[in-house]
């Protein structure tokens, strides 16, 4: 018996991983907006979940899709507009002011 987990599967992994894994605020003044976008994804891979999980979802569009769909809502709530912990400025990057 193989341990191994079904590619399809492992890739819905990773992107509910991808969702749910963003940088930390740097800032009590940046929890907001990293509330709010984290919120959005976590939302996302639920639904992706429950669209995978529940016997009672009549339409199962199959692992591969609904991997994909959840990517593509990951790209519409990106973790940006706050500012992360440990990200480093453009100046501490040789990239001036």
């Amino acid at each position: 018996m193989s341990d191994r987990i079904p590619e399809p599967v492992a890739d819905l992994l990773r992107a509910v991983l991808e969702a749910l894994d963003i940088p930390h605020p740097a800032t009590i003044g940046d929890g907001e907006e990293h509330a709010r976008v984290l919120t959005d994804r976590a939302m996302h891979a639920v639904i992706a979940l429950h669209g995978i999980l529940d016997d009672q979802v009549t339409q199962n569009l199959g692992i591969e899709w609904t991997t994909a769909y959840l990517r593509k809502r990951l790209a519409e709530h990106p973790p940006t507009g706050y500012r992360a912990a440990g990200a480093r400025t453009a100046a501490e990057n040789g990239g001036g002011s």
